[in-house]
């Protein structure tokens, strides 16, 4: 992904709001495919980690984006944005 790239995921991403919340059970099964199928059908999605997570942010996001083959475009604070395209529904056109 170029900087050009992850810059305009960010601006989108701004305005969006989490749609997952990973608290102290941190990593499921069930989270990581919730996940999956949210970045198959929005392909950009926020996520918000609460404060009883005791995992570390920034490695939680490598993790997430391993298993769910996204990328990371950008951790700020308890909030990771991860982009994937859609393999059937693509909504967006990077530049």
């Amino acid at each position: 992904m170029t900087p050009k790239q992850r810059a305009y995921l960010k601006s989108l991403a701004m305005v969006m709001d989490p749609i997952y919340q990973i608290g102290k059970s941190t990593l499921t099964p069930e989270i990581t495919k919730g996940i999956s199928d949210a970045l198959e059908a929005r392909e950009l999605i926020k996520i918000n980690v609460l404060k009883n997570c005791m995992a570390d942010v920034k490695d939680l996001a490598q993790t997430l984006a391993e298993r769910t083959q996204s990328e990371v475009v950008q951790v700020i604070g308890r909030k990771i944005v991860l982009y994937r395209e859609s393999k059937n529904k693509k909504k967006i056109n990077l530049p």
